[in-house]
């Protein structure tokens, strides 16, 4: 390990402005030099990234570490020619925040009747006899239960809710019924009345939101059929699914964030489906101004030979 402050940064991202990057990086590491193109290939020692093009990290022989620039890293996995360096995800009090704020405004958006009170407004319509349940009648249930997913699940159990959650692997949490693995996802859909989707995608989540996993929710909660949040990634659902099983009452109503295409295209029927909440991606967006500083202190602390925190495991990806 041979890194020090003239060391060059690869910032590889499409669909954003890198501008801000750039800028905030000359304010947290001035003498760093950051590059938007791998011309000078042997100078750059680490890169960032954000849905890199393909190849973009190919050829870089000084290479030590990859930071994802968002929650996810499937968009690195994309590219086949990913170099075999550490690949590190973006694990920052700001961006947990910002999830567990969207999470719980949907939860309580949904579990307060928004949906339904929106379009009597839009119909002039008032209705006093609607029961609302209290929150600790209703179960929201947690797929996912990595940083992200533990945080939103903290927060909605103050607020009352019982909360359940699934990994993939054993977790505990105090006042959260936990559940694992394939046997666990069967007894874990079975009591939620909300499902929130916090999970990574990988080849073994992908399209795991679909009609097979519908058919086994409870049909009938204190808010009748189940709620669907889904704010991890598009990949994760089933589009055509989602809205079969809308109409046919296997689920009440939806909020996606994520799509399988984005931007979502305008032809696509959850635009105007009544019973769909679509937001633009906007779930927890990256900000350069909280995630720069954590980075370049990443970097700095890999230079003075300590561990790399939040590394990606490549075989489960993520």
């Amino acid at each position: 390990m041979t890194g020090n402050a003239t060391d060059t940064i690869l910032l590889a991202v499409t669909g954003w402005d890198p501008d801000v990057w750039v800028s905030e990086f000359a304010k947290a590491a001035p003498k760093r030099k950051l590059v938007l193109n791998s011309t000078d290939k042997d100078k750059i020692r680490y890169a960032l990234v954000w849905k890199q093009r393909q190849g973009s990290l190919a050829g870089l022989p000084n290479l030590d570490v990859i930071f994802s620039l968002g929650a996810g890293v499937d968009h690195i996995f994309h590219d086949q020619q990913i170099p075999d360096v550490p690949i590190v995800r973006i694990v920052s009090p700001d961006l947990t925040m910002r999830m567990s704020e969207y999470v719980v405004w949907q939860v309580l958006d949904h579990h307060r009747l928004g949906m339904r009170y929106r379009q009597q407004q839009g119909q002039r319509v008032w209705h006093e006899d609607r029961r609302q349940p209290a929150a600790h009648e209703v179960n929201v249930g947690i797929l996912g239960l990595g940083v992200l997913g533990r945080d939103a699940a903290q927060k909605l159990r103050a607020l009352g809710f019982r909360v359940s959650g699934w990994s993939r692997r054993l977790q505990t949490m105090e006042g959260i019924t936990t559940y694992y693995g394939k046997d666990g996802l069967k007894d874990f859909l079975k009591d939620v009345d909300i499902v929130v989707c916090l999970l990574p995608l990988t080849p073994d989540t992908k399209s795991i939101l679909s009609m097979s996993m519908f058919a086994q929710m409870k049909q009938h909660g204190p808010l009748g059929a189940p709620t669907l949040i889904n704010a991890g990634r598009g990949g994760l659902q089933n589009e055509p699914d989602i809205l079969a099983a809308l109409d046919r009452g296997m689920l009440s109503a939806v909020t996606l964030d994520v799509f399988n295409r984005e931007p979502l295209p305008k032809d696509s029927p959850l635009w105007t489906h009544p019973q769909v909440t679509i937001t633009p991606h906007a779930a927890a967006s990256s900000s350069p101004q909280a995630l720069v500083p954590e980075i370049v202190a990443q970097i700095e602390s890999f230079e003075r030979g300590e561990p790399l925190k939040n590394i990606v495991d490549r075989a489960a990806q993520y």
